[in-house]
C-alpha cells in the first residue's frame, strides 16, 4: 500500500464518482456560511459497490441464519425514546472554540494531532489538562481555545404542526439503528416466535452533527449502519459456542490492561496475538457471545478481502465505555495516514436498554422463559458498522498500483461478489462490424445475470485501465478473430492473463472464473 494511499483512495473515489462531497456546486456558498461538510453521495460505480456490500452482509447475516430477523425502522425518533436510552443526556462529544477566529473543534482530536497517538477514553479533565500542558491553540490562526463544552450530537426536528417549543412534537433524526430495534423488540419477538437466542437485523441512515467531520468518509455526519442486536438469556451466557472454525482465527488484540502502560491510553506496542478460543478460555473476551460475534465479523471482514492479519482487536478501557456497556471490543484496522482507527464495534449492552424503555414507557419488555416458568428481561450482545467505513477499508485494502509502459495504473482488487461491475464487454475497434458483435455478447451477459458494462471510446489499453481503476474483474474483447472463430478474450484484472473462448461458453467460463477468483481474494 503507498504511502500516501489515502489521499490516492479519495481522489479515485471523487474522480470516478464511486462517492463525493453532497451538494458540490454550492460548496464555496457552504463554506462561507460555516460549512456543509460530512455529507456524501454514491456515483453509479459507488452505489452498487455499496449495494452489494449490504445485500452479503444481508445474505450472511440474516438469510443465512435461522436466529436472526430483519427489521427496517423509520428514521424520524420521537423524543421519549432517546431520553430513555440516554442519548439526550449523553451523546456527546468534547467542544472547544476559536476565541478569535471561532472556529470550532473536537478538543480529543485536537490533543490526538498534537501527540500523534489516540486518547480515547479520557475524561473531560483530563483533556483540558492536556490542552494547557501541550500549549494547543487553533489549528488555523494560533487562537486561543476556550474551555471544554459538551455537544450534543443529534439533529433536533419536529412533528406535525405543533407550536414553537411543543415538546410533544419535539424528535430527532436518529443517531443510531439500535434504538428502533429494542422499541420493537416486544412485537418482534412474538410475531417471529424464535426462543433465545436470536437476534434482530437492521441496515439504515443514521445522522450524527459531527463537531468537525473529517477523514473523508471514515467521520461523516450522515452515513449508514449495519446493525444487529442479539438477545441472550442472562443466565446462560456461557452456553454460547464457538465453532472449531471461528475459535482457530488467530488475532492480534489490545485489552485494557495493556493500554494502561505507563498510565496513558496509548499500549500501542503492548498488542498481543491469541486464537479466539484462547481469549475465551483465558477470559480475555469475558462474555463468550462478544467473542462469538467479533469472530464471526472477522471471519465475514476476510471473505470480503480483509485479512485478519490486517485487523486487530481493542477493548473499551473502564473510563471510556459507554454508558450502556458492560463490555466493549472495537476491530481496527491500520488505515493509511491514520493508524489504527475502528472499523466496528462489538458490545455488551446488557439489559440497560430493554428496562430503560419498560421503565419510561410502561409497557413490558420482557419474554417468558419456558424453563424458569417466568419472565425475563434478555441481555443484549450488539455487533455494529457504519456501511461508509467498512466501504472506504475495502478501497484501502484494494488499493494497488502497477508499472505498465512506464506508467503508473491503479487496480481495484475488489473480491467479484462487491465489485461494482463484474464484467466489461469491449469491441477492439468500432467498425467492420466488431462493435454490433460486442454489443451482442453485452447484451447477451447481461440476460446471464452478469453486472456487465459496454464501453468502446479510446484505445483498448486506456479501457483495460478504467475497468482495472473500479475493480472489474474481467473484460471481454472482440477482435476481427471473433467474427471468424466467434469466440473472445477474456483479461483477468489482477495478472492481466488473457484467454481465448468461445462465445457460446463465454457465461458459464465467467461463473467459473467469478467464483474462483472470489475464493483467491477471500485467501489472499
Amino acid at each position: 500500500m503507498p504511502a500516501d494511499a489515502f489521499e490516492k483512495v479519495v481522489n479515485l473515489c471523487v474522480r470516478r464518482a464511486l462517492i463525493f462531497p453532497s451538494a458540490e456546486p454550492y460548496a464555496a456558498l457552504a463554506s462561507a456560511s460555516g460549512g456543509f461538510a460530512g455529507f456524501f453521495d454514491y456515483g453509479n460505480y459507488g452505489a452498487a459497490l455499496k449495494r452489494r456490500v449490504e445485500s452479503e452482509w444481508f445474505k450472511r447475516f440474516v438469510e443465512q441464519r435461522e436466529d436472526v430477523v430483519a427489521l427496517d425502522a423509520a428514521i424520524i425518533t420521537p423524543r421519549p425514546v432517546l431520553e430513555a436510552s440516554g442519548h439526550l443526556a449523553s451523546f456527546n462529544d468534547p467542544l472547544v472554540e476559536c476565541s478569535k477566529c471561532k472556529s470550532k473543534y473536537r478538543a480529543d482530536h485536537l490533543v490526538e494531532q498534537e501527540l500523534k497517538k489516540s486518547v480515547d477514553g479520557l475524561s473531560l479533565e483530563k483533556l483540558a489538562e492536556m490542552l494547557i500542558a501541550e500549549k494547543i491553540v487553533c489549528p488555523k490562526c494560533k487562537g486561543a481555545l476556550s474551555e471544554i463544552k459538551t455537544f450534543n450530537l443529534m439533529f433536533p426536528t419536529t412533528v406535525g404542526a405543533a407550536p414553537a417549543g411543543d415538546e410533544r412534537a419535539a424528535a430527532f433524526l436518529r443517531p443510531e439503528t439500535a434504538q428502533s430495534i429494542f422499541v420493537d423488540f416486544p412485537r418482534l419477538a412474538l410475531a417471529s416466535r424464535k426462543q433465545l437466542p436470536f437476534g434482530v437485523a437492521q441496515t439504515g441512515r443514521v445522522f450524527r452533527n459531527e463537531i468537525a467531520p473529517r477523514n473523508f468518509v471514515f467521520r461523516s455526519r450522515e452515513f449508514s449502519q449495519l446493525e444487529i442486536e442479539f438477545f441472550v438469556h442472562p443466565w446462560k451466557l456461557e452456553e454460547c459456542e464457538i465453532p472449531k472454525r471461528l475459535a482457530e482465527i488467530e488475532i492480534a488484540f489490545l485489552d485494557a490492561k495493556a493500554q494502561h502502560t505507563k498510565g496513558d491510553a496509548g499500549g500501542e506496542n503492548n498488542a498481543g496475538k491469541a486464537t479466539f478460543g484462547k481469549l475465551v478460555y483465558e477470559k480475555t473476551i469475558s462474555n463468550k457471545w462478544v467473542a462469538y460475534w467479533l469472530a464471526e465479523f472477522i471471519d465475514w471482514f476476510a471473505s470480503l478481502g480483509i485479512p485478519a492479519a490486517k485487523l486487530r482487536l481493542r477493548q473499551h478501557t473502564e473510563d471510556e465505555l459507554s454508558h450502556y456497556s458492560r463490555e466493549t471490543w472495537d476491530v481496527e484496522y491500520d488505515y493509511p495516514g491514520m493508524g489504527w482507527k475502528e472499523l466496528m464495534g462489538v458490545a455488551d449492552r446488557g439489559d440497560y436498554d430493554l428496562k430503560a424503555h419498560a421503565k419510561k414507557s410502561g409497557k413490558e419488555f420482557s419474554v417468558f422463559d419456558d424453563e424458569a416458568k417466568q419472565k425475563i428481561v434478555p441481555f443484549v450482545v450488539e455487533p455494529s458498522l457504519g456501511t461508509d467505513r467498512l466501504i472506504f477499508t475495502l478501497l484501502c485494502e484494494a488499493y494497488t498500483e502497477k508499472k505498465e509502459k512506464g506508467e503508473i495504473k491503479t487496480v481495484l482488487s475488489l473480491n467479484p461478489r462487491i465489485a461494482p461491475v463484474q464484467v466489461g464487454v469491449f469491441p477492439l475497434m468500432k467498425k467492420d462490424g466488431l462493435a454490433e458483435k460486442a454489443r451482442g455478447v453485452f447484451e447477451k451477459l447481461r440476460s446471464e445475470g452478469f453486472a456487465v458494462e459496454y464501453d468502446e471510446g479510446g484505445s483498448i489499453g486506456k479501457r483495460y485501465a478504467r475497468a482495472d481503476e473500479i475493480g472489474t474483474p474481467f473484460c471481454v474483447t472482440i477482435d476481427y478473430d471473433s467474427l471468424e472463430k466467434d469466440d473472445a478474450t477474456i483479461r483477468e484484472r489482477d495478472t492481466a492473463a488473457q484467454e481465448r473462448v468461445k462465445i457460446r461458453d463465454l457465461a458459464k467460463k465467467l461463473r467459473s472464473a467469478l467464483h474462483e477468483s472470489a475464493l483467491q481474494e477471500t485467501t489472499r
